[in-house]
């Protein structure tokens, strides 16, 4: 199974229903809480040009954030990425 990783902050409401989808389609996943970790953050961003929580990543690709998780997910991709 793919490695999926989601870098989260609190609050964050995209983050909660990622975090809803990846559990509901019981979908293992590493979260990273970003929250007061500010140079983190910023790192992560510069690395993935992603400027927003939560930043996703399906081994090691950038797949975006709640939006684009759901959109795969609704195109039956999803299942296909973390095979």
């Amino acid at each position: 199974m793919a490695k999926v990783v989601m870098y989260s902050k609190i609050p964050c409401p995209f983050c909660v229903n990622a975090k809803r989808l990846l559990n509901a389609k019981n979908i293992p996943f590493e979260e990273i809480d970003l929250t007061d970790r500010a140079d983190e953050m910023q790192k992560i961003k510069e690395e993935t040009g992603w400027r927003t929580v939560p930043i996703i990543l399906i081994d090691g690709k950038l797949v975006g954030g709640f939006t684009d998780l759901k959109a795969l997910d609704d195109s039956g991709e999803l299942d296909k990425m973390v095979k």
